[in-house]
């Protein structure tokens, strides 16, 4: 009996750590495709690349959405304050009414012009879209990026096909389980 309490206090030491690690871990994988996402984006469209060098701050998240009627779908990100470096992790829902059908992955990368413009969107978090598309296939970048209202963004869609015009509200809130107290 003794030899397994000690076998299961010894597991217990080797797997706290692992469970100690795994916002962090999170917050690596998140940070990689944010990286990767700009990297991509800058490839595809060089005047992208001019909006991040103005902006204040920009946020990438990645999403999956799904429409039938109704469309609903969710991700997560990271908003990052660039002068400071300072990572804020985000979560993300999205719902609306639609004429489609389809399933699709994609990043969304916003540009904030100014620090108001970037704290709103940390602290209100709502964006409303309206929208009409048509997307097959892996890749493919949404053409418009104007600061409009402070904010420019860019969906490059990862992979999918979607064929909607949606009306939709999209929410994002911080992720308290990513954030450092």
């Amino acid at each position: 009996m003794r030899n397994l309490i000690g076998i299961a206090i010894v597991l217990g030491l080797c797997v706290a750590p692992a469970y100690a690690d795994k916002p962090e871990a999170k917050r690596q994988k998140i940070d990689n495709m944010a990286k990767l996402t700009l990297e991509n984006l800058f490839e595809q469209e060089p005047i992208a690349k001019k909006y991040h060098d103005k902006a204040y701050g920009y946020a990438v998240l990645d999403n999956v959405k799904v429409a039938l009627v109704i469309s609903g779908g969710g991700g997560q990100g990271v908003a990052v304050e660039k002068s400071t470096e300072d990572r804020t992790y985000l979560r993300m829902g999205t719902a609306g009414i639609n004429v489609g059908l389809g399933a699709q992955k994609y990043q969304i990368v916003f540009f904030f012009e100014s620090e108001k413009r970037f704290k709103k969107f940390l602290n209100k978090g709502w964006i409303a879209d309206i929208n009409a598309n048509a997307v097959a296939g892996t890749n493919g970048v949404n053409a418009e990026a104007t600061f409009h209202d402070g904010v420019a963004f860019y969906q490059i869609t990862d992979v999918g096909l979607m064929l909607q015009a949606d009306v939709a509200g999209t929410k994002y809130w911080k992720n308290k389980k990513l954030n450092k107290k």
